[in-house]
């Protein structure tokens, strides 16, 4: 999504949508909504360690993620 407006992003996801269905898709992506949005499973990284896998409830509960991505201090 790097480089995309808002409505290029809501395109770009919508279309992935729609492919997943058809085919695998190995998505990295730095835009939180669009992962969560898109994918089955996830890995998140930081320095090249994977410091969570999961789904996006198990994700969004990490407090590590949270405050690595999603600006939780209070994690």
């Amino acid at each position: 999504m790097a480089g995309l407006g808002p409505e290029g992003s809501a395109k770009l996801t919508e279309l992935l949508e729609a492919l997943k269905l058809e085919v695998p898709i190995l998505l990295i992506e730095h835009d939180m909504e669009a992962v969560f949005r898109l994918a089955d499973r996830i890995s998140v990284l930081v320095s090249g360690s994977v410091i969570a896998h999961g789904d996006s409830h198990a994700i969004k509960e990490d407090p590590r993620v949270r405050e690595a991505y999603l600006g939780d201090s209070d994690a």
